[in-house]
């Protein structure tokens, strides 16, 4: 799919089958709704209103189904009836298998998407993730370039309407953040190591015009950061911490997104066994999001001062290697006695979120990180972990996970009883668990909270993405779609704040009386 170029048009464009492939997508309400007069134009004469109709009747969702109404080049797909209340109404989780499964691959293609306005974002960035753009297969690049539009007909209350362009640009902004973080986190370390995740970064600014902060190799270890340091140190490539600034003049607070970089993890000397370190390349999954999402929130307009803070490092086996047992200074001033060099993403965010707020002054910190397998089993392969020392936080990213189709739900947030499983007779803390029965997520999320501390005066968001990063062996491009809706009234996009958790309606557009504050939750 490297060979693909993804976009989104508000016109209703005309093509025939034959020459243009085209799948319709839709729930079944809403594909027995669509008017004939909306979709024809993507059939020519192949064909007629009857055939559309028998056809959009005989399907039976189960959960999914589709029919091929002029050969494989012409598809009714239906998405899954039932969306649970922990579930997106827009069933975005379906359509990139709908979309894989039903193109045929071959030249340009049309997907067109009846939804409903309110489902307009989620469906335009899933079908992104149908669309990754690492491979080293032999041959492809030599596969022709195809271009694969994206149009919408718009059901329900807002059938009459359309969409605009800028929403459009939304929609494709987005899916380069998702493709861009997909094809990182695809990409091997021999290929995506920390000077290459720098170099991806340094593209990123230079699109934007920022010039990243870097901080790298022996500057860490002078500087105070203990937990990147200590857990890249063995590598070849060297550890970094990176920052990218975006001012703005209206900014009334400052937001930081800190993101976990860990281009590849063997555990270190508490080494993974054969079949647990494969897949390990996608521990960046973290730093990765935040460099796709980050790109497109400042490209739509962003109104509050943006940070991404990326931690990397390479989690090697060497002479160099932190040994469990030894003590690292955190950037915090906090000491951690190492119990287990395989819990190296707390550390490395321990040295970012504090870094966030002793040096970027932020209001909101919000970490992202691939943390714990445990979050797999705490809330499933669809639902990334979401930890927070404020209520409205905790429910506006479950909302937003709602809207953008990246879903999400709250752990325990629980310190004074959980803390304590870090009890070390030598240090602040120890960096793993002495009980892996209790609340395993939840405490690998304190230990980085600890180090801004838990009375910090603003909002803490961590989001634990380990499990919904990947399916099977691709990236899903998890967390780019999340962080714009999250985030969305700080934007100027329309789209992006009709997503948001306050959503776009005026009485929502007032500012905080004490603080002057934008209200973005």
């Amino acid at each position: 799919m490297s060979n693909v170029t993804l976009q989104y048009s508000t016109n209703n464009s005309i093509s025939d089958p034959n020459d243009r492939p085209v799948v319709v997508i839709g729930q079944l309400g809403h594909l027995t709704s669509l008017p004939f007069d909306k979709v024809k134009t993507k059939f020519g004469t192949r064909v007629d209103e009857e055939t559309f109709k028998v056809a959009v009747s005989s399907l039976q969702p189960s959960p999914t189904d589709h029919i091929s109404i002029w050969f494989n080049n012409a598809t009714i797909a239906c998405l899954p009836l039932k969306a649970s209340r922990h579930n997106t109404p827009s069933r975005a989780h379906a359509i990139p298998k709908l979309v894989k499964a039903y193109l045929t691959n071959v030249g340009n293609e049309c997907i067109v998407i009846a939804c409903e306005r309110k489902s307009v974002f989620a469906s335009g960035c899933a079908v992104a993730r149908a669309f990754p753009l690492y491979s080293r297969k032999t041959g492809a690049n030599k596969l022709r370039k195809r271009t694969v539009t994206v149009e919408f007909i718009l059901v329900g209350e807002d059938s009459d309407q359309s969409l605009t362009e800028d929403e459009m640009n939304c929609l494709e902004q987005a899916a380069k953040g998702i493709r861009l973080t997909g094809r990182i986190v695809d990409t091997p370390c021999n290929e995506m190591h920390t000077d290459a995740f720098i170099e991806e970064i340094k593209i990123v600014g230079s699109d934007l015009g920022i010039e990243p902060i870097i901080v790298r190799g022996e500057e860490l270890d002078r500087r105070g950061f203990g937990g990147i340091y200590g857990v890249g140190k063995a590598a070849d490539h060297p550890p970094a911490m990176v920052v990218l600034q975006h001012k703005s003049p209206s900014a009334t607070q400052t937001v930081s997104w800190v993101g976990k970089g860990i281009v590849y993890d063997t555990g270190g000397l508490s080494i993974k066994g054969k079949t647990a370190m494969p897949g390990m390349k996608r521990d960046c999954g973290g730093a990765a999001a935040i460099l796709g999402a980050f790109a497109a929130a400042v490209k739509l307009g962003f109104k509050e001062n943006l940070n991404a803070v990326f931690c990397l490092a390479e989690n090697a086996v060497g002479p160099l290697a932190t040994r469990p047992d030894d003590v690292h200074i955190l950037y915090s001033g906090r000491s951690v006695e190492i119990n287990n060099t395989d819990a190296e993403g707390r550390l490395v965010l321990g040295d970012g979120v504090a870094y966030a707020v002793k040096d970027l002054k932020s209001d909101i910190v919000l970490d992202m990180a691939t943390l714990t397998g445990a979050q797999g089993i705490s809330t499933g392969k669809y639902h990334s972990a979401v930890l927070c020392n404020t209520e409205q936080w905790e429910d506006a990213a479950v909302k937003a996970g709602k809207n953008s189709g990246d879903l999400v739900f709250p752990l325990v947030y629980c310190p004074e009883l959980h803390f304590s499983e870090f009890g070390s007779a030598v240090a602040d803390m120890k960096n793993s668990v002495a009980d892996r029965g209790n609340a395993q997520s939840s405490c690998a999320g304190l230990f980085i909270g600890a180090h801004i501390g838990f009375d910090y005066p603003g909002s803490w968001i961590h989001l634990d993405i380990a499990s919904p990063c990947y399916t099977g062996e691709r990236a899903t491009g998890y967390g780019v779609a999340l962080l714009l809706s999250l985030f969305g009234r700080a934007s100027e996009s329309k789209l992006l704040q009709s997503v948001s958790p306050l959503g776009s309606s005026a009485e929502n557009q007032h500012v905080e009386n004490a603080s002057k504050k934008i209200r973005l939750v």
